[in-house]
């Protein structure tokens, strides 16, 4: 890697930063590339390359995530939903089936008390929410029998 490689990466990562920090404000790419000193398209097409998602794909991911804890939590949707910067309940509900695999509601009605048996970085892993789960270096990290393990708990407490 060059030194501008590694300087890229640096400006990246502040941005990346800024969403992980700040996911429930309103945020766009313009300012996201500001963070990043450089121009939104260029931020956009650098992001992408370094991360495999555009910028805003990872800041709903993030914000699903969050979503996904609170309602974990007993939040209910539209409060879950407007704590993480959603604006509409519509988009909110379809970016949030489209990656975890079901509504909002009936990810709230499951029951999760298996999770709290597994460590957490493994169960953070494991449900971290990706549109495409092999892309999530986390996931992918995790051994078959840890995702059996996983699976079995949440089977079990659904039970």
């Amino acid at each position: 890697m060059t030194p501008r490689d590694l300087a890229t990466l640096a400006q990246l990562r502040r941005a990346r930063d800024l969403i992980d920090r700040d996911y429930a404000r309103p945020l766009d790419v313009p300012t996201m590339a500001r963070h990043a000193l450089m121009s939104p398209a260029h931020f956009s097409r650098q992001f992408k390359a370094a991360y495999g998602e555009t910028p805003y794909g990872y800041l709903m991911t993030r914000r699903i995530e969050r979503a996904m804890a609170l309602l974990r939590a007993g939040s209910n949707v539209t409060d879950a939903c407007m704590a993480v910067g959603c604006t509409s309940l519509g988009s909110f509900s379809s970016r949030f089936t489209e990656l975890v695999g079901q509504t909002p509601s009936s990810y709230r009605a499951r029951e999760h008390g298996a999770m709290s048996m597994v460590p957490a970085c493994v169960a953070k892993a494991a449900t971290r929410p990706s549109r495409h789960r092999a892309a999530s270096p986390a996931a992918a990290s995790l051994t078959a029998a840890q995702k059996s393990r996983i699976r079995e708990a949440t089977a079990a407490s659904a039970a």
